[in-house]
């Protein structure tokens, strides 16, 4: 019995350590640490007298055959490979590390991450078997310079694919986050990196990496520094499938790497305007030295933010130069 067996028994229901050692095949005290070391990784486990152990929230695995069942065929004929890590230092590093298919997108999915990334080399929390850790590997054509906009068009992919599955309150938030309305102010549900290389006007490789918060585990709730949200509690009492979540961001993200390879951002600015949780709001914009204050206005056509400025000047920021803060005090 392997660390994935052994959640799956415990998905299944509590049960004791007794139980767990005979099915093992290991002592009740190699067990206990084995338990430990899941709790390390991020899963939380309750022992409850009587019943043995149990999980403290609901919890499911990843599945390839399952996600790859419930993809459309369109998106199946578009996927080179579909693979799952148990944990990895970071999907976007190994698919880096790995060549990109000549043809179609490579998938690589992870339970945990051991150095999950985010924006600026800023740490993504990434507890075992509670978010999505999901990264794609594709080439381009045109070059490097038209890669600017891939992260605008992976996260207006993924709104669309939340929306599909009835989280409505889903938006972004310039340049690379997903975010849940609440009431005057939103919260982070996920993000985006893209990262890769090549010739400045030829051929070009991309890794787009995606991390969505799914149930949120106490302990790594209580290290985040900023207001966050979990589909889980976005979804309330419906049934909520990580594998089904897999599927329904594959549908929408593959076509769209498609669409954007052969006719770059154009055809998604209004599809992002339709997300935008900063078009019209205050907003304070941190460049390298100095702070800029106005009213957020769209995306440019280059997919760069447009701010109206206090003073009545409109600017122009790009990705990597700043960030945002939605309602800012003025």
């Amino acid at each position: 019995m392997d660390d994935r067996a052994l959640l799956q028994r415990l998905i299944a229901g509590p049960a004791t350590g007794d139980a767990l050692a005979a099915a093992a095949g290991q002592t009740r005290a190699a067990v206990w640490k084995r338990i430990e070391a899941l709790r390390e990784a991020g899963v939380a486990i309750e022992a409850k007298p009587g019943r043995g152990y149990a999980l403290s929230q609901p919890l499911d695995l990843l599945d390839a055959a399952a996600i790859e069942t419930a993809l459309t065929p369109a998106a199946r004929a578009r996927l080179d490979s579909l693979d799952i890590a148990w944990t990895i230092d970071s999907t976007n590093s190994e698919l880096l590390r790995r060549p990109t298919p000549a043809r179609g997108a490579a998938a690589l999915l992870a339970e945990r991450q051991t150095g999950g990334r985010g924006r600026r080399g800023r740490v993504w929390a990434s507890p075992l078997a509670a978010h999505l850790y999901l990264s794609l590997a594709r080439s381009f054509g045109g070059g490097l310079a038209r890669l600017g906009g891939l992260s605008l068009v992976a996260g207006i992919a993924a709104a669309e694919a939340l929306h599909t599955l009835g989280f409505q309150a889903v938006r972004l938030k310039w340049p690379n986050d997903l975010v849940a309305l609440d009431g005057d102010g939103l919260r982070k549900l996920g993000g985006l990196l893209v990262e890769g290389g090549g010739e400045y006007a030829g051929p070009a490789r991309a890794v787009i990496g995606l991390g969505l918060n799914v149930r949120m585990p106490a302990a790594a709730a209580a290290q985040i520094d900023q207001p966050w949200c979990d589909l889980a509690t976005l979804a309330g009492a419906r049934p909520l499938s990580r594998n089904a979540v897999v599927a329904a961001l594959l549908d929408a993200l593959l076509p769209a790497l498609d669409e954007f390879d052969a006719q770059g951002l154009a055809p998604f600015l209004d599809r992002y305007a339709a997300f935008d949780a900063l078009a019209g709001q205050a907003v304070s914009v941190l460049g390298h030295d100095a702070e800029h204050r106005g009213t957020a206005l769209g995306l440019a056509d280059d997919g760069s933010l447009r701010v109206r400025l206090d003073d009545g000047e409109e600017r122009r920021f790009h990705a990597g130069e700043v960030s945002v803060r939605r309602g800012a005090p003025r």
